[in-house]
């Protein structure tokens, strides 16, 4: 199903996806064009396991994943969990691997009190500036947790098609929130939510004055935006976050041509590259991002393309400084 929605989606042929977990791994030249990436969107220990949470078991912990960064020569990546905010972790990884920048984000998931102004000021203020994106509800989200047929508690955004007043005030914080030891406001992720709650979302975030959004594995399960829908996502100020996760396993729904066509579509200057990895069993984060760069460039995407999407998309969405260009 996922994969005739997929090809229905991006107009590709109904054949079977190739995943990246029957690959070699990345060439030298792959890796190559890992330096000076960041990851937006890694799973890493510590991190809960266990039928409550029922996520995945984590390959390798922050600490592990800092090292692997800059061995490749990444600039960083941001650690994403579900049900915690990561700057805590973010400070430690960063001072205890220099040279690697690592960043924080906040899931607004019913861990952190759903919809929880107060869990936005307090991730902001955590030692050492490590904040940077806020996400609408991920595992939590009434989208998620209704494609999974689960009978749970769900985090709801919206009703009859306007957002609710708790998440208009939860987009006033992300907008207000200090950053503390920086002048750096946050971002926001739409995580889980529907394509038409993100497209609200996106709209009251851009109203309160949010310049930094991303709409997170648009055509991954369980958003499955249509392009269209990311056309207007982009047209409204967003960047779109394709994951390479999407592409390896069994989590693999549509096939390379398909990820690569829509890319090209919405063009390279208004998407984010990024792993979802971190999953035990998995291709590691940066060896995902470093197998799919060579592959857009196999499939005719410069360069100068694959670094805007590694390394200048991915800067400008957690505001920070572009990195030096390459000699």
């Amino acid at each position: 199903m996922a994969l005739l929605l997929a090809a229905t989606l991006l107009g590709g042929a109904h054949d079977q996806p190739a995943t990246l977990s029957t690959l070699p791994p990345p060439t030298a030249a792959d890796r190559a064009l890992l330096r000076g990436a960041i990851d937006i969107h890694t799973h890493l220990d510590p991190d809960s396991f266990g039928p409550h949470s029922a996520q995945a078991r984590r390959a390798l912990d922050v600490i592990e994943m800092a090292n692997r960064a800059k061995k490749a020569g990444m600039r960083g990546f941001v650690i994403k969990q579900h049900y915690d905010q990561s700057a805590q972790l973010a400070y430690l990884a960063s001072k205890l691997v220099p040279g690697v920048e690592v960043f924080g984000q906040l899931c607004l998931n019913h861990t952190v009190g759903g919809l929880n102004p107060a869990a936005v000021h307090h991730f902001g203020e955590v030692k050492g500036g490590r904040a940077r994106i806020v996400s609408m509800p991920t595992w939590d989200s009434e989208a998620n947790v209704k494609s999974r047929d689960q009978d749970r508690p769900f985090v709801r955004v919206s009703r009859n098609g306007e957002l609710l007043a708790e998440t208009k005030a939860v987009i006033a914080a992300i907008a207000t929130a200090k950053v503390r030891d920086s002048e750096i406001k946050l971002a926001l992720a739409t995580g889980h939510v529907s394509p038409a709650e993100a497209l609200l979302v996106i709209r009251e975030a851009r109203r309160q004055g949010i310049e930094r959004i991303v709409v997170t594995h648009a055509i991954g399960h369980p958003i499955d935006m249509t392009i269209a829908q990311m056309q207007e996502a982009i047209a409204l100020g967003a960047r779109i976050e394709f994951v390479a996760g999407f592409l390896i396993g069994r989590r693999a729904s549509f096939t390379f041509d398909q990820y690569a066509q829509a890319i090209r579509t919405l063009g390279p200057d208004h998407v984010i590259l990024s792993s979802d990895g971190g999953q035990l069993g998995q291709v590691m984060p940066d060896d995902m991002i470093a197998m799919v760069a060579g592959l857009l460039r196999k499939r005719g995407f410069t360069a100068a393309e694959v670094r805007r999407m590694t390394v200048d998309n991915p800067a400008a969405l957690l505001g920070l400084p572009p990195a030096p260009a390459r000699r």
